[in-house]
């Protein structure tokens, strides 16, 4: 028996396929292409919902370790109790190599309206024109930043969790491991959204093949972009990649879901099977039928509601 597309899924992503099945993908290395395409299609899925009305958005600035200034954008619901509660620092997606906070404001609001749990998007700066470890700087940069301005964000500094997907996914994993490594601000949860974990991930799977919205070429590239020549060799941080840590022992409670037509389901299942057995708490989801990214274009699917469901109650529990 062969994979296939849940139906629901399947009918809402053919108008997409059917648009794009006569077009060349880019290679290898097309960074370019790559921004231009897929910025235009997270944008169009962002804005396909409403948007929260009850969400109020506020900008901050943040100067980095090395200097730099970059957008961090806190997301809290109008309705928000006084006393200090939870909060959560998103990492967006987009393989490392696009994508920018305002790209992600419609999800970002709807999560913190349907969990009441404020957030704080960071606009880390991407490869290859900022390489690692630079993302990953950004977004502990950006941990220190919260817990430091957790009194005056009405935050309760322990329970602060890290969210990601995608790349996204994989930068807060990176992040926890680096929080743990220095000895810094605590982590409540790592919520880890079809993570990109290893740079490793190289070879296609022709079971997947048929199904992948990021393909093994997309990996390459964005890999190449944050690593240089170094991806999928034996030196890789796992500052870098955190399917490369060690030991995870002692990392966070977390998070992780992946969907089975994902070319990530294979890292993301061993990552969580390895934090099991270093005794860390994992709650973990594969998803039959559905590709990566899918709940953006399949929102209305039942799947996606159920997706949606999870990662609002872990967002609420915090």
């Amino acid at each position: 028996m062969s994979f296939t597309l849940d139906p629901q899924v399947a009918d809402a992503l053919a108008p997409m396929a059917a648009a794009m099945a006569d077009s060349t993908p880019p290679p290898v290395g097309d960074v370019t292409t790559r921004r231009a395409i897929l910025e235009q299609v997270i944008a169009h899925t962002d804005t396909a919902q409403p948007v929260a009305p009850d969400v109020t958005i506020t900008d901050h600035k943040m100067t980095t370790a090395d200097g730099a200034t970059i957008l961090l954008r806190w997301y809290e619901r109008d309705d928000r109790p006084t006393e200090p509660g939870p909060a959560a620092i998103y990492l967006h997606g987009g393989g490392m190599i696009l994508g920018h906070v305002g790209l992600f404001d419609g999800s970002v609001s709807r999560y913190v309206s349907a969990s009441g749990t404020p957030i704080l998007s960071v606009d880390y700066r991407r490869a290859p024109e900022h390489p690692h470890p630079t993302p990953v700087d950004d977004a502990y940069d950006a941990l220190v930043w919260l817990h430091e301005h957790a009194t005056d964000l009405n935050v309760d500094p322990t329970r602060i969790a890290v969210f990601g997907d995608s790349a996204g996914g994989g930068l807060a994993a990176a992040v926890a491991i680096v929080a743990r490594d220095r000895g810094g601000p605590a982590i409540a949860r790592q919520i880890l959204v079809m993570p990109m974990l290893d740079d490793r991930t190289r070879t296609p799977d022709p079971h997947l093949a048929p199904f992948v919205l990021w393909s093994w070429d997309d990996n390459r590239t964005g890999w190449q972009a944050l690593l240089g020549d170094t991806a999928g060799g034996p030196d890789t941080s796992a500052h870098a990649a955190p399917a490369r840590v060690a030991d995870p022992e002692g990392l966070p409670p977390a998070y992780i879901e992946v969907g089975q037509l994902d070319i990530f389901r294979d890292e993301d299942l061993t990552y969580a099977l390895r934090l099991s057995r270093a005794g860390v708490p994992v709650e973990f989801h594969l998803h039959p039928g559905v590709p990566h990214e899918f709940e953006g274009i399949a929102f209305t699917s039942d799947v996606a509601r159920r997706v949606m469901a999870d990662r609002i109650r872990v967002l609420a529990s915090l």
